[in-house]
């Protein structure tokens, strides 16, 4: 089992200006931290236009400067989104990166949504083409000593492209995936999966089976193939058990609230998180279980008589997903949290089930930086060490 930490790099966020110094500086300082106690990986998100959200629009400045400050940890764009670059700018720089790092790179790519595509100028019923042509033309590029290309929407005359990666033949590719069609692709392709849904474990062990069962027939796009699942987990951990569980999920909660890009425009996003992370509990069933059944004019009906405002998304779905308890997802799976002794049998779970790495997200809206240097050492020192045999699916 590895371990690795994600950044949307975010902050507390209610309308007012960001500190975007200090936040960049404390990003670096807990990335910092986590290479000294013996994370497998840092993983950078690209979004853009989502004030308050993610403040990662450039991994290179950030990969660039954690180049000389880190040591051993692997670093990884999660994800760069190939059809806002052109191909050839994606193979230099990662390239370039490849060697500051000593040959630690990692290549995580991705489509986006329709909100950044349609505000860098792309066309979203374009973007599949353009990452499937893109992701072709990569590693030939890397493994190319003259690259040419001719298709759908770049075309190369016959150049040498420099420089070359250290790693060889060429860093690992990946996928952000959240469907089983996704996973499917990302094995045809021969690359390794970057979930990027929190799922309950019993729940992922299904999606992991799917992409394992496809990799036995892929056509890998590069010169071998990255066997490798990685999965977005909420996580804290603190010697405080309960504090811990009950700070990682209002941490999640709070990153799937109804004002979210990952919720906003999706129908029935609460019903498709609630089956992700394992159903209505059976000690909610009485208050919830009836109302899946029913329809909107009832939910809101029933809402009004406990005081709950359900004016968006479905009314009983979103109050479900508002009452999961903590303990409740802590023991599904949903986030690995609490003390050390508790995030350890939540690691177990995701190893037992063929995941290779959780990739933890503990810089939120809801986790300032002093909590999140914490639980970063905290992990390091007291559940890494429990996980001595570690898949370096990324090496």
């Amino acid at each position: 089992m590895q371990f690795g930490l994600l950044y949307e790099c975010q902050r507390p966020y209610k309308g007012t200006d960001i500190d975007w110094n200090k936040l960049y500086k404390e990003t670096l300082a807990q990335c910092e931290l986590a290479d000294q106690v013996g994370f497998n990986n840092l993983w950078f998100v690209e979004h853009h236009f989502l004030t308050g959200f993610s403040g990662s629009p450039s991994q290179d400045a950030m990969f660039g400067a954690l180049s000389r400050i880190t040591k051993q940890i692997r670093i990884g764009y999660g994800v760069c989104i190939l059809p806002y670059h052109h191909p050839v700018r994606v193979a230099e720089r990662v390239a370039l990166l490849d060697h500051l790092t000593d040959g630690r790179m990692e290549l995580g790519t991705g489509r986006s949504n329709a909100y950044e595509q349609t505000g860098m100028g792309i066309d979203p019923r374009d973007t599949r083409s353009m990452w499937e042509e893109s992701i072709s033309m990569i590693p030939k590029i890397w493994t190319s000593e003259e690259f040419e290309w001719k298709g759908q929407h770049w075309n190369v005359p016959k150049r040498r492209v420099l420089p070359k990666p250290l790693q060889k033949p060429h860093p690992n590719l990946y996928l952000a995936c959240t469907s089983p069609d996704s996973f499917r692709l990302a094995a045809q392709r021969g690359i390794g999966v970057l979930s990027s849904t929190s799922y309950a474990v019993n729940v992922l062990a299904d999606l992991v089976k799917i992409y394992r069962d496809a990799l036995k027939t892929a056509e890998p796009v590069g010169e071998r193939i990255t066997d490798f699942w990685g999965n977005n987990v909420h996580a804290f951990c603190d010697d405080d058990d309960q504090y811990a569980k009950d700070l990682a999920a209002q941490s999640m909660k709070t990153f799937f609230g109804p004002d979210k890009p990952y919720i906003q425009g999706r129908i029935n996003a609460y019903e498709e998180l609630l089956e992700a992370w394992g159903g209505v509990p059976e000690h909610l069933q009485a208050d919830f279980g009836r109302w899946l059944r029913q329809s909107d004019d009832e939910h809101k009906k029933m809402a009004e008589e406990v005081g709950l405002s359900l004016d968006s998304g479905p009314g009983a779905a979103r109050a479900a997903f508002a009452q999961l308890d903590s303990t409740t997802l802590a023991n599904r799976g949903v986030i690995i949290a609490g003390n050390p002794a508790s995030c350890i049998k939540t690691c177990q779970m995701y190893e037992e089930i063929g995941v290779d790495q959780v990739m933890l997200i503990m810089q939120t809206e809801t986790i300032p930086h002093e909590k999140a240097m914490g639980s970063i050492e905290k992990f390091g020192k007291e559940v890494i060490p429990a996980f001595k045999k570690a898949k370096v699916g990324a090496a």
